[in-house]
């Protein structure tokens, strides 16, 4: 049985440079990815007042954005080994501008399915990025700092998501009061259709600039010298098609990311719609009270990975801290604004109903499981390393899946009580931290059933 904090990877003389170089530059490109996932907070409630949807038809959009890492992590991982990761994350970031573009016709026309598919051509991008990206902050340095390294990445991405939806909402936004349900109820069939375009005509030049913006980035990740890696192990033994299935530590930290995926942006995307289901002001920028929770949560990470807290720990605490948040949101007042007095009176933000403020604190809870779960799922692949990233990405289908059970849930059940899904989730959470990381191989018992050991 391994721990979890694996032996460091053998060190050049330049490489502390090199590390501190080359984090900057891939801090940017999580920043860049942040701002392409985390606007999908502000996009559900724009997008179900202009196609005319309900919660689960809403919902839809994180089905299209998260499905594209399962359908396409493991052509990113063939891709990858072509390419190397520096071309590969040039191409991931070309294909995220084409998805920005294909925003513009799907603006003009109205038609849902136009910007679903729009979202998955961006989240393809994403794919290959993120198989690309996280082996490599897991590999260029230390294994039992690995988790440390993803919480500075992390920041850079929930940067993002807090500066994100507030921009969307001052540039997107601004003036909705004519767009209210009351407003079109006062319009014939052929005033809110026109009402409908107008407002979709506001997403043309934010997704143009944003299309820009990735093209020019494509051209420096084309021509920037990052100093490429290579797997633990690579050359000892050759991948073969199912080998990287015999890693308990690396399926079962899979379905935890798909368990954590789908919490996170259950958290971070439905939010708004929960927020505008009680009235609350604002409530296409509450996303960014997740993210905000979320990027403290980081820096904790930041400081006590791994000086004072392992990321086993990390994570056992981060699922217990996730079970109880739950309870806060589905037990909770929608009405009663006592936590929000308590925790943000001394600020100027704004009182949110308790329910809602745990829904944000939800972003503390889940800011280390991505971090925690990586170095644990990928220890001691070796040349299996590339394949096991392909894996980790295919779980973050969680965030297609359960988002849209949210949805029907919340349809049929309530939107406060469709939270309840939340529960089952950081209980498998907590399992792989106490046990699913640790087992090194699958094994069968006395009567041939299968066992972990």
């Amino acid at each position: 049985m391994v721990s979890d904090n694996a032996r460091p990877a053998p060190a050049r003389a330049d490489s502390t440079l090199q590390v501190v170089l080359a984090m900057l530059f891939i801090g940017m490109l999580f920043f860049i990815v942040g701002c392409a996932t985390w606007i999908n907070g502000s996009l559900i409630p724009f997008l179900k007042i202009v196609c005319n949807l309900n919660n689960f038809q809403a919902l839809w959009v994180t089905f299209a954005f998260y499905i594209a890492y399962t359908v396409m992590a493991l052509p990113a991982a063939a891709v990858l080994a072509r390419t190397g990761y520096r071309r590969g994350m040039a191409l991931g970031l070309g294909i995220m501008s084409l998805g920005a573009l294909l925003f513009i016709p799907a603006a003009r026309s109205g038609l849902y399915a136009l910007f679903l598919l729009a979202l998955f051509t961006l989240a393809t991008g994403t794919t290959l990025m993120q198989t690309a990206v996280n082996p490599y902050i897991v590999c260029i340095g230390a294994r039992d700092s690995a988790a440390m390294r993803i919480s500075i990445m992390g920041l850079f991405n929930k940067t993002a998501g807090v500066l994100v939806p507030i921009l969307f909402s001052s540039v997107v936004l601004s003036g909705m009061e004519g767009y209210s349900e009351q407003g079109f109820l006062a319009l014939d069939e052929a005033g809110r259709a026109a009402l409908r375009a107008a407002l979709a005509e506001r997403l043309v030049r934010p997704y143009a600039l944003m299309a820009g913006i990735l093209l020019a980035v494509t051209v420096v990740v084309a021509l920037v010298p990052l100093r490429e890696i290579a797997p633990e192990g690579a050359g000892t033994l050759k991948p073969t098609r199912f080998g990287v299935l015999r890693f308990p530590q690396l399926v079962l930290g899979a379905l935890a990311l798909f368990a954590y995926v789908g919490v996170e942006v259950i958290a971070g995307d439905t939010i708004g719609l929960y927020g505008r289901h009680l009235g609350v002001p604002g409530f296409a920028s509450l996303t960014s009270f997740t993210m905000a929770f979320m990027a403290v949560g980081y820096v904790c990470g930041v400081v006590a990975i791994p000086r004072w807290l392992s990321q086993k720990r990390a994570l056992q605490l981060s699922a217990a801290a996730g079970m109880l948040l739950t309870l806060g949101v589905t037990l909770g007042s929608s009405s009663d604004t006592t936590l929000s007095r308590l925790l943000l009176g001394w600020t100027a933000l704004p009182q949110l109903p308790d329910t809602v403020l745990c829904l944000a604190m939800l972003g503390f809870a889940n800011a280390l499981v991505w971090p925690a779960i990586w170095p644990l799922a990928l220890d001691g692949l070796g040349p299996y390393t590339a394949s096991g990233s392909a894996l980790l990405i295919m779980g973050i289908a969680g965030g297609a899946l359960l988002p849209i059970l949210y949805g029907a849930l919340s349809d049929h059940t309530g939107v406060q009580a469709g939270y309840w899904l939340l529960l089952p989730c950081y209980v498998w959470i907590l399992f792989y931290a106490f046990k699913g990381h640790a087992l090194r191989a699958w094994r069968r018992d006395a009567t041939g059933g299968p066992r972990c050991g």
